[in-house]
C-alpha cells in the first residue's frame, strides 16, 4: 500500500479523494524555453512525500536537481542546464557544460581525465588513435525518450520512464545505454536501471562512472561522510586529515579526491551518504559492488562549487591509462551488455540518519575484522 502522510492508503482510497493522480503525484514532461537550456525537454517527476527531481531528457536521461519538502538535495553548477549542442567533449570541456545535478553518468567509453590511446580496435586505418576527453562524451547526448507514466500494481504505484541514448561513431564505438528511472508514489528515492550494449561489430573499451553530487543545505560545515569503509586513499595534490568532516566554504579550496575500498552488505549492496545532522537530512547512494567496485569521493568545498560528489566506479580514479597498465580496462564484446543498479534518495529526521550511520559503522567494523583475520590466517 501507498505510505502518505503519515498513514497508509490503498488504490481505492487515494483515487476517491483526487481528481486524478496527478493532484497527488505524477510525472510531467516540460521543455525549458530561455537562454542556454532552451529547447532541453525535462520530465518532473513528483513522488507526493515531498521528494521531487528532474531528468534531463536530453542530457543523457541523467538526474538534475532534486529537493526534499523544498530543500535542495543536489548542487547545482554554475553553469546550470544547457543545451548539448553547446557540449564540449575535448580535454576539460566537460566542465564547460557540467550541470551538476543529482547523477551524472561518465562514459560509455571512457572516464576521469582524457588523453590519447590506441583505437586500431576498429580497424580503420586513418583512426589509429583516439583522444579521449574528461569523463567521456556520454552527457552531451540526448535521448531518445521511450515513454513515461504511472503503473499501479495492486495497491503499490510505480512512477517511471524510459529512454536510449546511443553514443555512435563509424569507425568507432558503437554503444547503446538503455536506462529505466523509478520512484515510488510515496517515496523518497529514484532507482535508476542502466544496461549498455555494445551494438558494433567489434570489441569496444568500456568504462562507467555516477557522478552523485551532494550540495547545500547537506553539504555544509559540521557534515560528514558515513561510508561502510575504512579511511580512504588520497588521490588528489590536495588533503585534508579529517576529510570525512566537512567544513563552511572557501574561496582558495582546492580540490580533494579520496578512494574507499567500500564494504557490501549480505545482499551485494553498498550503502554510503552525506549526512549532516544539524539539518536533520542527508543523501544516500546504494549500488552493487559487483558492477561497480570502485569509489571515489569528489570533495570540492569551494565557494560556489560548494559540492561532494559519491562516484561509483568501474575504475579507479587513475582512469584509463592506469586501467590498461593494470590490465583492468573493460571490453565489450559485439552484442555483449553490462547492467549497472543505482539508487540514490533522502534520508529526513535524526532517527533515520543515526540508524544509515549505525549500520555503516557495523559494517566497516566487520569488513575491518575479516580483513584482520584473513591477514592472520
Amino acid at each position: 500500500m501507498v505510505e502518505l502522510w503519515g498513514r497508509h492508503w490503498s488504490r481505492q482510497e487515494l483515487l476517491a479523494r483526487a481528481g486524478r493522480l496527478d493532484q497527488i503525484a505524477g510525472v510531467q514532461l516540460t521543455e525549458a524555453a530561455d537562454g542556454a537550456e532552451r529547447g532541453v525537454r525535462l520530465l518532473r517527476f513528483a513522488t507526493g512525500a515531498g521528494f521531487d527531481f528532474e531528468v534531463l531528457v536530453d542530457r543523457g536521461f541523467d538526474v538534475g536537481r532534486a529537493w526534499l519538502g523544498g530543500r535542495p538535495l543536489a548542487w547545482w553548477s554554475p553553469v546550470g542546464l544547457i543545451g548539448p549542442w553547446y557540449y564540449e567533449p575535448s580535454g576539460i570541456g566537460w566542465f564547460r557544460g557540467f550541470p551538476g545535478g543529482l547523477v551524472s553518468t561518465c562514459g560509455l567509453d571512457h572516464t576521469l581525465l582524457g588523453g590519447t590511446d590506441d583505437a586500431r580496435i576498429f580497424n580503420y586505418p586513418h583512426r589509429q588513435t583516439e583522444t579521449y576527453g574528461l569523463h567521456g562524451r556520454y552527457t552531451g547526448l540526448p535521448a531518445r525518450l521511450g515513454g513515461y507514466g504511472a503503473t499501479w500494481h495492486g495497491d503499490d504505484c510505480v512512477l517511471w520512464a524510459e529512454a536510449e541514448i546511443a553514443q555512435m561513431a563509424v569507425f568507432g564505438e558503437q554503444l547503446v545505454l538503455q536506462r529505466r528511472i523509478e520512484a515510488d508514489l510515496g517515496g523518497m528515492c529514484v532507482r535508476i536501471s542502466d544496461t549498455v550494449t555494445n551494438a558494433g561489430a567489434t570489441a569496444c573499451p568500456h568504462m562507467m562512472l555516477y557522478h552523485c553530487n551532494v550540495g547545500f543545505p547537506v553539504v555544509d560545515a559540521g557534515a560528514e561522510l558515513s561510508y561502510p569503509a575504512p579511511p580512504g586513499t588520497c588521490v588528489s595534490e590536495a588533503s585534508t586529515h579529517q576529510y570525512r568532516t566537512l567544513a563552511a566554504p572557501e574561496p582558495s579550496f582546492v580540490e580533494e579526491c579520496y578512494e574507499h575500498d567500500m564494504a557490501a552488505s549480505p545482499d551485494g549492496y553498498v550503502h554510503a551518504a552525506v549526512l549532516n545532522r544539524a539539518a536533520g537530512l542527508g543523501v544516500y547512494q546504494r549500488y552493487r559492488r559487483d558492477q561497480l567496485p570502485h569509489h571515489i569521493t569528489w570533495r570540492q568545498l569551494g565557494s560556489g562549487t560548494y559540492v561532494v560528489a559519491m562516484e561509483p566506479s568501474t575504475n579507479h580514479d587513475a582512469g584509463r591509462f592506469d586501467a590498461l597498465d593494470r590490465g583492468e580496462l573493460g571490453y565489450l564484446a559485439p552484442g555483449e551488455q553490462r547492467h549497472y543498479d543505482l539508487e540514490v534518495g533522502a534520508l529526513s529526521g535524526a532517527a533515520a540518519i543515526d540508524e544509515f550511520a549505525r549500520q555503516a559503522s557495523e559494517l566497516a567494523s566487520a569488513s575491518a575484522d575479516a580483513a584482520i583475520g584473513g591477514a592472520a590466517g
